[in-house]
């Protein structure tokens, strides 16, 4: 793998000029010359050193370049009437729990709620499709209809509960992942 164009890349991005990096990592810049040119390679403690003075890591760098940005219906998990939901949660993003968000759909009949969920670090953020709902955070209820979002810090144990008389459609966001 040519690694010197990717180098250079997040140099130019940090507006850092190659002498400037040489000292931030007690290197020559004429080593950072050969190596933007993939005229040498550096040991991996050089590459993780160079990699923290411009912002990155090993596993970030190395990640395949093009993330996949479109997910269909072949990309989506589906839990159908998971316990007391009387409905179906989909996982929209593949794999999500490695992200800083994790979106979901919640699809609930009447009467049905989520799981509640512990207090926990992050944010969790909604939009009601369709339905009305009821939303539960510790000793607050606040109801939510239609064409109307929701947004919290989940400090106290939180639900969602289904409030009206025919089915609901939520989706939902959790910073970090927990669903």
């Amino acid at each position: 793998m040519k690694i010197g164009d990717k180098i250079r890349r997040l140099r130019l991005q940090r507006g850092l000029t190659q002498e400037e990096l040489a000292d931030r990592c007690e290197l020559s810049k004429s080593f950072i010359s050969l190596l933007e040119r993939d005229l040498t390679s550096p040991s991996l403690d050089t590459l993780s050193d160079l990699l923290e003075s411009l912002g990155s890591d090993l596993p970030t760098f190395f990640a395949k370049g093009d993330e996949k940005l479109v997910f269909g219906a072949e990309d989506i998990f589906v839990k159908e009437d998971p316990e007391g939901l009387k409905g179906m949660i989909r996982w929209l993003i593949p794999s999500a729990q490695k992200n800083q968000m994790e979106p979901i759909l919640v699809e609930m009949a009447p009467g049905g709620e989520t799981d509640e969920d512990d207090p926990h670090e992050g944010e969790e953020f909604g939009y009601v499709l369709s339905g009305t709902i009821r939303i539960v955070l510790g000793d607050r209820t606040e109801r939510v209809r239609r064409d109307e979002s929701f947004y919290f810090r989940p400090t106290a144990p939180h639900k969602l509960v289904n409030a009206g008389k025919g089915p609901c459609r939520v989706l939902w966001v959790s910073t970090p992942p927990s669903f």
